[in-house]
């Protein structure tokens, strides 16, 4: 059953006109890839918003989860398609079947044909789906299944007397999408690659941020728009290219390419799913895709979709430049560090909480929480002790290396660096630590300075818990890079768990210790 929250008729409007009311719109694969990412800008662009899911727990993660309808359903189910439809002005087809296995050109198909039949009867007014970029020289019939699959999905929802939008995109740039996954993990792991012929193939990448804004857009398409769209960004490019101007933008040397003519797509997908975490399943679907050039025919999708305006920023979708992102612009919203901003503004390139566990890089994370039998100030004071060169490590000698490696580099080493009896504040060194943020009373913030392969954050966080007591947060985060940062998180998450293990219970004992003082 539809739920019909945010899709009150009174919005109801001609999505051709610029100034009416923005469209009512369903979205279908809500919490994939970029579904999850496409539905928040819709909202911020003021679209009523109804998610298709199979199953409407999987959205209670998302942030977003209160503000759109609902409505539980699956696309090759003709009455709940119907159902969810209703009211709807502009319906999103974001699902596929890569990955599962025999037949799936067929239940794509099969799901695509209903979803344009029951659009049709439900009175939508526009169809937008995001298909794969195809060569227009090669036959259909010698595309891969993957991009055969997806060139078809399209042709069926044009032909379904719904006015349809098919935006070809080719590798999508940013955290989480599998393409960019591989992408990642390879060059990050192997500094010199001896790869299939397929790195040499050119292709045209975009931005995530930048296939979003244009999904936002065609919700306001003319209703004559009937057609497939070429999207990408500025940059035309081979496989080994990316690599090479990722390693540059991660601050990793240069890798070596070394392509070779034994591997065939089959043995380079076992390849890739030895090398990276990137499911098999989805592995080898994308590395079949890879032999093919995949670049745009044509840009006509900038008649209809204009860049925004230069200027303030009105939404995450704004860009103050004059064209889609260069490449390495993009690599670089995809890679930009987190860990250095609780809770950050969501950027469409980000990680997700959603997303797989094999997306958004390697990052080593050690999360630990203690009830403190002392008030939250007496806890404070014994974080605060950090400052005061009190002894709160575990594992002196661990420490004492770090301290080493510290002064190697020229810095102060185990030394407090700071004046003992000043308050602590941003910018204040704690021997190898510098005090990125402080919330007096509350959360102290401290980035490591050791010559590590990759930045490192402390997190230390002071909280009530409701019975007089107090709760001691601690989170630490390491993003290695490079093959050198990887080993180190490695071996560091082999020991890691004494380190800070010890280190929460040396400071929740001090604080206990320090409240059981009379006065």
């Amino acid at each position: 059953m539809a739920d019909h929250r945010n899709l009150d008729p009174s919005s109801a409007s001609s999505a051709s006109h610029p100034s009416s009311p923005p469209p009512r719109c369903l979205v279908t694969g809500a919490t994939g890839y970029i579904g999850s990412r496409l539905v928040p800008e819709l909202l911020a662009a003021g679209h009523p918003v109804r998610c298709l899911v199979r199953s409407p727990d999987k959205l209670r993660r998302q942030p977003w989860a209160e503000r759109v309808g609902q409505a539980r359903g699956d696309v090759l189910d003709a009455r709940s398609v119907r159902a969810a439809m209703e009211g709807v002005d502009v319906a999103y087809y974001l699902v596929h079947s890569l990955g599962t296995g025999p037949g799936f050109e067929e239940t794509d198909r099969r799901a695509a044909r209903n979803f344009g039949e029951q659009a049709r009867a439900a009175g939508v007014r526009r169809i937008v789906y995001l298909g794969g970029l195809t060569p227009s020289e090669v036959p259909e019939r010698d595309l891969s299944p993957h991009l055969r699959s997806r060139a078809e999905v399209g042709r069926v929802l044009l032909a379904s007397g719904v006015p349809t939008a098919v935006l070809r995109a080719g590798v999508i740039i940013g955290s989480g999408s599998a393409s960019f996954e591989m992408l990642r993990h390879l060059t990050e792991r192997l500094p010199v690659m001896v790869t299939p012929r397929w790195v040499r193939t050119r292709t045209q990448p975009i931005a995530v941020r930048d296939v979003l804004r244009l999904l936002v857009g065609c919700a306001r398409l003319p209703y004559e728009v009937n057609r497939a769209f070429d999207i990408g960004g500025p940059d035309v490019v081979t496989y080994r290219d990316m690599m090479r101007r990722y390693a540059a933008v991660a601050g990793l040397p240069r890798r070596l390419v070394i392509p070779v003519p034994v591997l065939t797509p089959r043995l380079s997908s076992l390849w890739v799913g030895l090398v990276t975490p990137v499911p098999g399943a989805l592995a080898r679907p994308l590395v079949e895709s890879l032999r093919h050039e995949v670049v745009c025919g044509e840009g006509d999708i900038a008649r209809y979709v204009p860049m925004p305006s230069a200027g303030p920023s009105a939404s995450l979708l704004d860009c103050p430049s004059n064209g889609p992102l260069p490449l390495d612009q993009a690599l670089r919203l995809a890679l930009r560090s987190h860990a250095a901003q609780p809770e950050p503004m969501p950027e469409p390139s980000d990680p997700l909480p959603t997303d797989p566990p094999w997306a958004g890089g390697s990052r080593r994370v050690d999360h630990r929480e203690r009830v403190v039998d002392a008030a939250p100030e007496e806890l404070w004071q014994t974080v605060e002790g950090i400052a005061r060169g009190e002894r709160w490590q575990s594992l002196p000698p661990a420490w004492a290396l770090c301290g080493w490696l510290d002064t190697v580099v020229g810095r102060v080493g185990l030394h407090l660096g700071r004046r003992e009896a000043a308050p602590l504040r941003a910018g204040d060194r704690l021997r190898f630590w510098r005090v990125e943020e402080v919330e007096p009373r509350r959360r102290l913030r401290l980035r490591s300075e050791l010559p590590l392969p990759g930045p490192a954050w402390l997190e230390i966080s002071v909280g009530e818990d409701g019975a007089g007591g107090a709760v001691y947060r601690q989170h630490a985060v390491f993003e290695p890079h490079g093959l050198t940062g990887r080993l180190c998180g490695w071996g560091g998450a082999a020991c890691g768990g004494l380190v800070f293990d010890g280190m929460a219970r040396n400071v929740a004992a001090r604080a206990e210790a320090h409240a059981a003082v009379p006065g």
